[in-house]
């Protein structure tokens, strides 16, 4: 799915801190035109990409490139990470050498994800960095709720200094390849059985309306044959997924305008009770939805 992430004609590109506890699931396949770059601060993440899972952990710097169509399924619940996009007109101006031509293409060399686990010293420089970028965002929970770009929603990125938001996202972007050159490689991956990346096409689209035996007979396996290659392949378990997955369409139908309240929300996410969604709620984000829910502005 090739995701538009809306942004403005006086910016560059965007920058925002994505915290587990507050940002909401989005799932879902996808690509888009920009650069993307992640910074994992806490916790692991973890990506599906072309029926591959890998997963990073802290100080790990990685790259998702235009082509490389690319899937969260999973974040540990203390998992921070900055997640950074360039335009392709702003790669074009800031690669003028020899040395950066590989950020102008539209796939990485070779497999996988384009990773390296950055040096004590040089993770400390790049979050400074990016913390300083930061000055003049928008409020984190607004870019946390909107998951940085406004999923179904007419939310739009904004900058207090879109000139220093550019500049800084230049330096960034040629601050982190060199780092990227000198200590990086392709990441290792784990191969996922087509059962399993049949369940998660079939679960990412948010409105799977059947059972998990019904998920399983769709994948032409047995429930308890997905339920247990999904959660040795994937490191979480099929109804921790589901539920995860729940959640997100939960958070979206939530932010859309004439939105519904939360009961019927959480049933149109397909919780098949309330007593079940504000149990995930609480697992997820520690606290009931009442308290961690704000009106939308």
């Amino acid at each position: 799915m090739l995701e538009n992430l809306k942004l403005g004609g006086q910016y560059d590109g965007f920058l925002f801190l994505a915290e587990a506890a507050r940002n909401p699931p989005v799932l879902r396949s996808h690509r888009h035109a920009e650069l993307e770059l992640n910074l994992v601060v806490e916790g692991t993440i973890t990506y599906v990409v072309r029926g591959q899972r890998f997963t990073f952990g802290k100080r790990t710097l990685l790259w998702m490139f235009p082509a490389q169509e690319h899937q969260l399924v999973d974040r540990t619940s203390d998992a921070q990470y900055y997640v950074a996009v360039f335009k392709p007109g702003l790669i074009r101006t800031a690669c003028r050498s020899e040395r950066y031509n590989d950020l102008k293409r539209s796939n990485v060399k070779g497999e996988g994800v384009l990773q390296t686990t950055l040096e004590p010293g040089a993770f400390d420089l790049v979050k400074k960095t990016m913390e300083l970028m930061m000055i003049g965002a928008l409020d984190a929970d607004v870019l946390n709720r909107e998951a940085g770009f406004g999923v179904a929603s007419n939310f739009l990125f904004e900058h207090g200094d879109p000139d220093a938001l550019n500049a800084g996202l230049r330096h960034l972007l040629l601050l982190c390849w060199r780092y990227q050159l000198t200590g990086g490689t392709t990441s290792g991956a784990v191969a996922l059985h087509p059962a399993v990346i049949k369940a998660l096409g079939l679960l990412g689209d948010g409105d799977w309306p059947g059972s998990l035996g019904e998920l399983a007979r769709q994948c032409g396996v047995s429930e308890a044959y997905l339920s247990r290659v999904f959660a040795g392949q994937m490191g979480v378990s099929l109804g921790r997924y589901r539920n995860s997955v729940r959640m997100g369409r939960f958070l979206e139908l939530c932010r859309q305008p004439g939105r519904k309240t939360m009961l019927e929300a959480a049933y149109a996410a397909g919780f098949g009770s309330y007593a079940q969604f504000y149990k995930v709620f609480v697992q997820t984000y520690g606290t009931g939805p009442s308290t961690t829910m704000k009106p939308r502005e």
